[in-house]
């Protein structure tokens, strides 16, 4: 079996794998249904709104394993193939595998197409495209972190970090003699566009903070 044709079969599991409503599932297992609740979403932050940071962290480390593993397999795959014998349609399939996690998330075949913002599982692709995404993704990440403790927002956290990721990589791309404008331009595109798609997921969340209403991240209050 080809390389193509196993990148070829991943793309739909990655999808269904990506469907997979874990912030939904873990709050169902504590009696809370967490889209009457909050934001509505069932993505890490809603969930540890109404369950506490621990669950956050749960949802969040979840939600990334749904696509960091499918991107894993799919490196495992490339790895095997020689630089030089890489062409614009395997770099393709490869980035297809991660876009299809992300995709099952935000539309999820078990929500009726509705989901999450993407922002985990985005992380997952990231750090699954090795070595190309991996250091970009780690440094994209830590604007996240950076961003979320100065002022406690996870949407603007996650915003700039998603808007950092395609910068790093061009960066790190050019440092390391990668061609990221030239052979792996489609992976300056992928970057790109999944910093678009969660800025557009985060719309509302753009309106809220231009208003002042954003809520914060802050501790679930004890009973």
């Amino acid at each position: 079996m080809t390389a193509t044709t196993v990148l070829l079969i991943l793309i739909p599991i990655a999808y269904v794998i990506g469907s997979i409503p874990f912030g939904l599932l873990v709050g169902l297992a504590k009696g809370i249904d967490v889209r009457k609740g909050g934001s509505g979403n069932i993505g890490a932050t809603n969930v540890g709104r109404q369950l506490g940071k621990k669950f956050f962290f749960i949802v969040f480390f979840l939600d990334m394993l749904k696509s960091l593993i499918p991107m894993a397999i799919a490196s495992a795959i490339v790895a095997r193939i020689p630089t030089e014998q890489r062409d614009f349609k395997l770099y393709l399939l490869w980035l297809c595998v991660g876009f299809a996690a992300v995709m099952g998330h935000m539309f999820s075949v078990f929500l009726k197409f509705k989901g999450g913002k993407g922002v985990a599982t985005s992380a997952g692709v990231m750090l699954g495209l090795w070595p190309y995404f991996t250091l970009p993704g780690f440094l994209a990440i830590v604007v996240f972190i950076i961003v979320f403790m100065a002022t406690r927002y996870v949407s603007l956290g996650s915003m700039l970090g998603a808007c950092s990721f395609p910068i790093f990589y061009v960066i790190v791309g050019l440092l390391k003699h990668w061609s990221p404008l030239h052979d792996q331009l489609p992976l300056l595109i992928f970057a790109t566009l999944i910093a678009l798609m969660i800025v557009y997921k985060h719309r509302t969340n753009i309106q809220r903070l231009l208003a002042g209403t954003e809520n914060r991240f802050v501790k679930k209050a004890s009973a």
